[in-house]
């Protein structure tokens, strides 16, 4: 079946490709190079010894950078509906903005095949027998469902009373004791790595998709976006989906095609619910004048249409910073300077963007609303290919050594191994705006990882030193 899906897959390319092609304004052989690297960091994320983030970066910058590209010249004369600051449409601007494009997709590529060398995947999975949490999961199982989705329910139902953490929101509550950023944790992906737990161990026991290997995932990713005011629900479940499914597939266990129909209508159904859901409550809030129900919903139905092409960051990042005349090491010094201020644009709105969001009338007091020029424009703000390929390999090593760090210090947890790389591929595709906070990000990665390895350990102490088999 996957066989049969690249297939379809590439066909489909192939076509867009050719229409695309026969569009573009600019010189057809740097289309033509363009298209080849951008594809090849998509199937190659996919290949046996490609880790979690290989896929995950691949398919990010492909959605935000090759087909989107390609679907707007074959199908909207090479208009974009996110800003592009000075980029004149011309046939020089897009070759050039694809010329930085190329060589920053291509930087990943060249990474992914230099780690491979040091570190991939084994042929199985390690069980989870030897590991405590396992042990606790086994003998509790559904006294942990229900404290883990009482504990969803609490705190992504007081986050929505509250207004402690939603994307495009002004923090209406600030709790004590740093809690904000607790909450903004356990929704972010806190509880979705518990969810990752959870289905491992499922999987450990039944050797099948169970009922609690997939619904309790399910309704925490769904209440934890709607909460946060997130279209994003499917980037965690799908992390989790292909965690098992390599799993299933190294373990050479064939799902049945009813269970994938199940699994697959599962998700559909939850994230179209949660996107519908989201779009209407943003409709309703984010406007100042009372929305009528009738119409909130139908302004849900229109948001989610653009959804799927043009929501992922990535070439309108380039084409802006590329025709730009301020590029230089004075901006990506001033960029590493910004702060975080729920009442201020972004140096990227500011600078290349002409103040995109400065034009359009927004309550600062409540929304915060800003404008992502992705790690590939970011990394070309000094002008330099060279530099722009170079810091581009340190990320892709760095964002391995991460998920390699979450292999060895969780149990060899596929799982959240491939949530995890998700987190960090969906920030390195959406980077640019207050770098220099990155280590909040990435610190809380870490402490979660650890929390988990020492929880775990624990455990293992605790039985080993109570007599209790190990």
């Amino acid at each position: 079946m996957f066989k049969i899906i690249s297939s379809i897959v590439a066909g489909a390319i192939l076509v867009l490709a050719v229409v695309a092609g026969t569009r573009y304004q600019g010189s057809w052989s740097v289309y033509l190079g363009f298209t080849v690297v951008a594809n090849a960091l998509l199937f190659s994320g996919f290949r046996r010894r490609a880790l979690y983030f290989d896929t995950f970066i691949g398919l990010f910058l492909w959605l935000g950078f090759w087909l989107k590209l390609s679907v707007r010249i074959a199908f909207s004369s090479g208009q974009f509906r996110e800003p592009t600051g000075a980029f004149d449409g011309s046939g020089g601007a897009f070759d050039e903005a694809l010329i930085v494009s190329t060589c920053g997709l291509a930087a990943f590529i060249v990474a992914s095949f230099v780690r491979e060398r040091l570190f991939s995947y084994p042929d199985k999975p390690v069980p989870c027998s030897r590991f405590g949490l396992f042990h606790v999961y086994s003998t509790y199982r559904v006294p942990v469902i229900a404290i883990f989705i009482g504990a969803v329910i609490v705190v992504a139902g007081t986050n929505a009373w509250l207004g402690v953490y939603q994307r495009g929101m002004v923090s209406q509550t600030i709790l004590p004791f740093g809690l904000n950023g607790a909450y903004k944790w356990l929704l972010q992906f806190g509880f979705a790595s518990i969810s990752a737990l959870i289905i491992r161990f499922e999987l450990e026991l039944n050797r099948r998709v169970t009922v609690l290997a997939l619904i309790p995932p399910l309704l925490e990713s769904f209440l934890s976006n709607v909460s946060l005011l997130s279209r994003g629900m499917i980037l965690n479940t799908f992390a989790l989906a292909v965690g098992g499914g390599r799993w299933f597939s190294a373990q050479k266990i064939r799902i049945g095609l009813h269970q994938m129909l199940i699994v697959g209508a599962s998700l559909g159904v939850f994230f179209l619910m949660s996107v519908l859901a989201v779009n209407y409550l943003r409709a309703s809030s984010f406007d100042d004048s009372p929305v009528p129900v009738k119409n909130a919903a139908t302004a849900s139905v229109v948001a989610t249409t653009p959804l799927f092409i043009d929501r992922w960051v990535g070439i309108e990042g380039v084409l802006a910073v590329a025709s730009s005349d301020q590029l230089g090491w004075p901006v990506w010094r001033e960029a590493w300077q910004e702060r975080f201020d729920e009442t201020q644009f972004s140096l990227y709105d500011r600078r290349f963007v002409s103040g995109h969001y400065a034009s359009v009338p927004i309550n600062t007091s409540r929304n915060h609303f800003v404008n992502l020029p992705g790690l590939v424009a970011f990394l070309y703000y000094p002008g330099s290919l060279l530099f722009l390929f170079g810091a581009a390999l340190l990320a892709a090593w760095g964002a391995a050594g991460f998920e390699i760090l979450t292999y060895y210090l969780c149990d060899r947890n596929w799982i959240l191994c491939s949530l995890f790389a998700q987190v960090v591929a969906f920030r390195f595709a959406s980077f640019g705006y207050v770098p220099a906070q990155s280590y909040l990000l990435f610190g809380s990665l870490l402490l979660n990882i650890l929390a988990l390895a020492v929880a775990d350990k624990m455990i293992v102490w605790h039985r080993r030193h109570s007599g209790a088999p190990v």
